[in-house]
């Protein structure tokens, strides 16, 4: 069965009788490897053929459906078609010509990449894979079209090899007949297959959006951009990064209501909520509200909006900062008490609303990252925030990385506080971000702390490594802390001498103390940092800035760096009474880390030994 994106269900609104016939052929007719999308708009003009069809094999294949009927075509012609509607005679493309179009100008593009020409051999200096475009006729039969335009006329007006008709896609069509007659419509064939390498790097040119952005190459194109697709002064890095289908498929079919994704560490979970939210933007009048727990992952996320042109649709806050604004906003005075500052905010905004001081349905839509991290009382709170009308909620939960609350799990239900995902659950189990080596150590360390004992709503999962190959993990024991440091610092040194930008690397600590001993020992250095300390320095965090960023693990969350040095990993906080709490959050700094890993410590004790122990396990 073919990859139809988005899925089946999630199109059928607003696809036509024909359409939804044709994707089911598609779906039912094809086989596994073969790839299609309906109805999404390519590259940076938003063009929308009906149907993209990519086999490894076969190549790429541009398809307009058409559910027109004979009595209503008036006349046709190489570029023009008059039809009958209930409005009179209206002029469109002939749908060969809007194709053909359409089809040339994503080939233009893939024609300017290298590494999509083949290098050697008969087609050398040609794109590697045959590409083709055509019409199906959904309610014409081949029979009624020979009759009604002769078979001389139809080259220059509708090809017959260029033409899928009503009765060539009947249910009950032999498979094999039907992929002929979709092949039938490209001009030559090759004998190589496309590597994976290579569709990814056609999907990244057909659909900017799926780009996942690094510090090298932007993602996606501001929706205002207006330019053509062609532009010759594009830079075309030869080392991409986009979502693989997965992601994809969930990210373009994620439909209204409510729904969670529940994910392990990197696999793309917030990916897929700036995805969303870019889709939102286009379809809601009312603002979008994305929230998460940790402030630093906030600016992240603000950052990420704002390069995308949407920040005035789309509000990005950690949940206090959002409760203090609809504080400020409603001109509310914060409750009185002993409890810290922070609940008092949140108890203020929980009465406002009680009472009618601060609306509800302020949203059009809810984003939730960190959603392991949130209460039930704020959650209850702001599921009212969310327009009855559209009544759009996106969770994104990782009960692995829950590392505020005693209890490592949901101690109650998504229902009881107002989600309704029942049915409406994706978990996603492969970890994009860290090398095999970094996932294994982390996991080898953390998984006898990670209790999956209990009864509960959306139980805890395992990672499985969908990354690269790399070096393993480093684990080092000193006898100070100020030897730390100093190691550190090298180690920063030497790594850029061998290449790295100042951003690509993070030191990560547990202590308030040492992240000053760093930063200290970094300026003493003239090494460009930030120490992300406070809750308005955690705000300026950006990751295009090319400076050192110096973190507690908890602000570290959501965040990733190809290199991240772990201090005084072994330290157990004196008011600790939960190792798995502990665990947990060096779990949590372990993978912000892509491709290096560095942990040292001087404190000799349980996590001493789990870290040495993980680095063995990984080294046999």
């Amino acid at each position: 069965m073919a990859e139809l994106i988005p899925t089946l269900n999630t199109c059928l609104s607003k696809m036509t009788a024909g359409e939804k016939r044709f994707a089911q052929r598609v779906e039912n007719l094809l086989e596994d490897d073969y790839i299609c999308w309906y109805d999404i708009p390519v590259g940076r003009q938003r063009r929308y053929p009906d149907f993209i069809i990519l086999h490894p094999a076969r190549g790429l294949l541009f398809l307009e459906v058409k559910d027109w009927k004979l009595d209503t075509i008036r006349n046709i012609d190489a570029s023009r078609v008059e039809l009958l509607t209930s409005k009179g005679i209206e002029t469109t493309s002939n749908p060969i010509e809007q194709v053909r179009q359409c089809s040339y100008q994503v080939i233009d593009k893939l024609k300017r990449d290298n590494l999509l020409i083949n290098q050697d051999g008969k087609y050398k200096g040609n794109l590697c894979l045959p590409y083709g475009y055509g019409v199906v006729l959904t309610n014409i039969t081949r029979i009624q079209l020979d009759r009604a335009i002769p078979l001389d006329a139809q080259d220059s007006v509708l090809p017959h090899h260029l033409v899928i008709c009503k009765d060539e896609m009947v249910s009950t069509i032999d498979p094999e007949k039907f992929q002929t007659k979709l092949w039938n419509m490209f001009n030559y064939k090759f004998g190589n297959q496309l590597s994976l390498p290579q569709i990814d790097r056609i999907r990244w040119h057909l659909f900017p959006e799926i780009r996942i952005s690094t510090s090298e190459q932007q993602t996606l194109l501001p929706l205002e951009d207006t330019n053509e697709l062609i532009n010759p002064n594009d830079h075309i890095p030869e080392i991409i990064k986009i979502m693989d289908i997965q992601q994809e498929q969930l990210a373009r079919s994620l439909g209204d209501g409510h729904r969670v994704i529940h994910g392990v560490a990197g696999s793309g979970k917030t990916l897929i909520l700036g995805y969303r939210c870019l889709h939102l933007a286009e379809q809601l009048k009312k603002p979008i509200l994305v929230l998460c727990f940790n402030i630093t992952l906030a600016a992240r996320l603000r950052s990420f909006i704002n390069d995308k042109g949407i920040a005035g649709q789309v509000q990005v806050y950690h949940f206090h900062d959002w409760c203090g604004q609809q504080i400020k906003t409603y001109n509310l005075d914060i409750q009185k008490g002993e409890a810290p500052y922070w609940e008092r905010q949140v108890e203020t905004v929980i009465e406002g609303v009680e009472k009618g001081n601060i609306p509800k349905g302020q949203y059009g839509a809810l984003l939730i990252d960190e959603g392991h991290d949130f209460e039930a009382e704020w959650l209850t709170l702001i599921t009212q925030m969310i327009d009855p009308e559209t009544n759009s909620l996106l969770l994104l939960y990782d009960d692995a990385q829950s590392i505020y609350k005693k209890k490592s799990n949901l101690d109650f239900s998504l229902a009881s506080v107002g989600i309704q995902a029942q049915g409406r659950t994706t978990v996603l189990r492969l970890n994009y971000r860290n090398t095999r080596e970094i996932l294994s150590f982390s996991y080898q360390f953390a998984k006898q702390y990670f209790d999956n004992s209990d009864t509960k709503e959306i139980p805890l999962i395992h990672p499985e490594s969908a990354g690269i190959t790399g070096s393993h993990p480093v684990v080092k024991k000193f006898s100070t802390m100020d030897q730390e440091v100093e190691y550190a610092v090298k180690c920063l040194v030497h790594w850029k001498q061998n290449g790295y930008a100042w951003s690509d690397i993070a030191i990560i600590y547990p202590c308030k103390h040492i992240g000053k001993k760093v930063a200290e020992a970094l300026k003493t250095r003239s090494i460009p940092h930030i120490l992300l300390a406070t809750s308005e320095h955690k705000k300026q965090y950006n990751p295009i800035n090319d400076v050192v960023n110096v973190l507690p693990i908890p602000s570290s969350k959501g965040l990733e760096f190809k290199t991240v040095v772990i201090l005084n990993s072994s330290n157990i906080p004196k008011k600790s009474d939960n190792r798995s709490e502990d665990i947990r959050r060096l779990y949590v700094g372990m993978t912000r880390a892509t491709h290096n890993l560095l942990a040292t410590y001087h404190k000799e004790n349980e996590l001493s030994e789990s870290l040495e122990a993980a680095a063995i396990s990984i080294n046999k």
